[in-house]
């Protein structure tokens, strides 16, 4: 990891503003009081240091990794829709399975969707897929990445879904995020012919999406 400083901003008026772009924050100092509107990414930490009425701020980034996707999609051959992410976490490579992060809110919101119990163990998720007949991959197979954070994917090599199109009916193809959805338009749609629907990702980092939301907009996935 590196310290970085990042570029401040700020008014000719005694309210400095601080923007950091990079950890998605914004932090307010107003008469000696804090209010910061955050929008971390994981692993991402921004420090606030006031002295003399001035403020430094750092930014502690991830080393570069590239990275070949470390585990298999999931599929079974009755699964109907298939749901892509962009790449795996930190947390999901660890547990070797999708969306590992317990901020993650991939599974509260399809269990919501389908009415279903939250599963907590890969087995649960698993038999959750299963019953529901979803199939999971994501739409990066290889790339460089500093952590978790998609903003800092480059040198991206995607997926194969031959395998998985080929060996289910799948009705529909989902993309769990901007990131996501921009390599499937660009590098996977021209082998598929398939157009993907976009939804809201359910990452911690899109906190601007609440719970709600983002289980009215995924409902689209059960009216396949």
């Amino acid at each position: 990891m590196g310290l970085e400083p990042i570029r401040l901003r700020t008014r000719t008026s005694n309210v400095p503003v601080c923007q950091f772009q990079h950890c998605r924050a914004s932090c307010i100092i107003r008469c000696g009081v804090k209010k910061v509107n955050t929008y971390f990414f994981v692993f991402q930490i921004v420090h606030i240091a006031l002295a003399r009425g001035s403020i430094l701020c750092y930014h502690i980034r991830m080393k570069r990794m590239e990275i070949t996707h470390p585990f298999p999609p999931f599929f079974r051959a009755d699964s109907h829709i298939l749901i892509l992410g962009s790449f795996p976490s930190v947390k999901s490579r660890e547990q070797m399975f999708f969306y590992g992060h317990p901020q993650n809110r991939f599974w509260r919101v399809t269990a919501a969707v389908f009415s279903d119990a939250v599963p907590g163990s890969i087995e649960e998720k698993k038999a959750f897929l299963e019953r529901n007949r979803i199939a999971l991959w994501d739409s990066i197979g290889r790339c460089s990445i500093e952590g978790s954070s998609d903003s800092s994917i480059r040198d991206v090599v995607p997926n194969d879904l031959s395998r998985i199109l080929s060996a289910a009916p799948i009705a529909a193809i989902f993309c769990n995020g901007k990131q996501s959805f921009q390599c499937y338009s660009e590098y996977v749609r021209p082998l598929t012919g398939r157009d993907a629907i976009l939804l809201p990702s359910t990452s911690p980092a899109n906190a601007a999406w609440s719970f709600e939301r983002l289980v009215s907009e995924w409902n689209r996935i059960r009216t396949v």
